[in-house]
């Protein structure tokens, strides 16, 4: 069972923000030599990436809903009771 709706954007951004992370973690470790500004393409390109992401999921959702709603006959309702009464 699904507790929330399925976010990619929210994804990559966490991804692209791990990534970075991690890199600096490397270098803190002295497993490689990263520089300091390696972190705004980084960031700037993950969130760009994710917001990319978000945009065309939006899309597409709303493609689909509008879709369903056509596909759906509209429901008929009876008339309410006492409508039709001669007096």
């Amino acid at each position: 069972m699904l507790r929330h709706e399925f976010q990619p954007g929210r994804l990559v951004g966490g991804v692209c923000l791990t990534v970075a992370g991690a890199l600096y973690l490397g270098d803190v470790r002295g497993l490689w030599d990263i520089p300091w500004f390696t972190a705004i393409p980084l960031v700037v390109g993950g969130l760009f990436l994710a917001g990319v992401t978000t945009a065309l999921t939006r899309a597409v959702r709303r493609k689909n809903s509008a879709e369903e709603e056509k596909a759906e006959p509209p429901a008929r309702s009876s008339p309410p009771s006492g409508a039709h009464r001669s007096g």
